[in-house]
């Protein structure tokens, strides 16, 4: 297996570009010397599908217990697949701490070429992250983020409060002219960070509508049964409203069984993170959900990519750096019947 030489390493690891990134990474490498001397559009070697410096990639995520984090390591898998020169080691997955850095401090001590890690817990993760950084292992943090930066090379994760931002402005336009609109939320777990972000995201959206007011939320965790449970006391409770914003879809599946029980047809509900089964109910039309704010699971797939250009020492196509960004912030893009059928191969199951 090939390594980096140290020096290399060093840049990979302390490397200081960064990027917020509206779409998801491409990728690009070419195996061709360039003049790094040069202006930038003769600048630095970029990562492409031509077969390259081998890179084993270690990859470590919670546990799958939820479509999301099940098409996180689908993706990853598939990726990988996709390159001659990428060997995968993946974990099992866990949700429990001790265990899931177990697992990284395994990786470490098969001195991989890069990580892949998606914490359980970012702040309890942080340790085995430097631990990674400290061995000359480059890290790309997904999603969850560590509490330091120094635990990581990259970071790339989807935008929650971007998801409540578009999804308050997406319900906003449908209610424009609507006098004394009202509106409900059903949030995730409320003591997860990404569950105040989408709440705030949607709250400042919502003060560019001064025609609609949030009468209630109610927190549910990311379940079947707890959005079925959570949403059917919010209808109880709310007799007439005319919009829902929903933060996931998985526990979507459980509010939309709530509102067919209730009989209730009388608003629009917006979804989030991107199931399939959103959005074949979007496209079907006959149901009250119409939108679902994407949360992509693909950055997986983008994080393989960033780590084989790491480990082949290459940046980014499209980019004038010679390093690849420090940070990738994806963008959640509002899927309705319209631009369905562009979004609904990336569904997760």
């Amino acid at each position: 297996m090939a390594r980096t030489p140290a020096t290399s390493r060093r840049s990979l690891l302390f490397g200081t570009a960064a990027v917020s990134a509206g779409a998801l990474l491409t990728a690009c490498t070419s195996n061709e010397p360039t003049n790094q001397g040069k202006a930038a559009d003769n600048a630095a070697p970029v990562a492409d599908d031509k077969p390259g410096k081998p890179v084993t990639i270690g990859f470590a995520g919670p546990q799958a217990d939820h479509g999301w984090l099940n098409a996180i390591n689908d993706n990853a898998k598939s990726r990988a697949k996709k390159y001659s020169d990428v060997t995968l080691e993946i974990t099992e997955g866990s949700n429990d701490t001790a265990q899931q850095i177990g697992q990284i401090q395994t990786l470490i001590n098969k001195k991989v070429d890069v990580l892949v890690v998606l914490p359980a817990d970012g702040k309890a993760l942080t340790q085995v992250g430097l631990q990674a950084m400290k061995a000359g292992i480059p890290v790309v943090n997904l999603d969850r983020v560590f509490a330091s930066q120094q635990a990581y090379r990259c970071w790339i994760g989807g935008d929650n409060y971007g998801m409540g931002l578009n999804a308050g402005h997406y319900i906003g336009e449908q209610l424009k002219g609507k006098k004394n609109a009202k509106v409900v939320e059903l949030a995730g777990l409320d003591n997860l960070e990404l569950t105040q972000q989408r709440t705030k995201g949607f709250d400042d959206a919502l003060k560019n509508y001064p025609n609609i007011k949030k009468v209630a939320r109610q927190a549910a965790d990311f379940t079947v049964e707890s959005g079925q449970a959570k949403m059917a006391q919010l209808l109880q409770a709310q007799s007439k409203f005319d919009a829902l914003w929903n933060h996931d879809d998985d526990q979507g599946v459980g509010a939309l069984r709530a509102i067919d029980q209730a009989g209730r047809d009388d608003f629009l509900m917006v979804g989030g993170a991107g199931a399939k089964s959103a959005m074949d109910a979007i496209k079907a039309g006959n149901s009250v959900l119409k939108a679902t704010v994407l949360y992509p699971p693909t950055m997986a797939a983008s994080a393989i990519d960033l780590a084989r250009a790491l480990g082949q020492g290459k940046g980014v196509g499209g980019l004038a750096e010679f390093e690849i960004p420090s940070s990738l912030t994806l963008y959640s893009a509002v899927v309705t019947k319209d631009n369905v059928d562009q979004y609904l191969p990336t569904g997760f199951i």
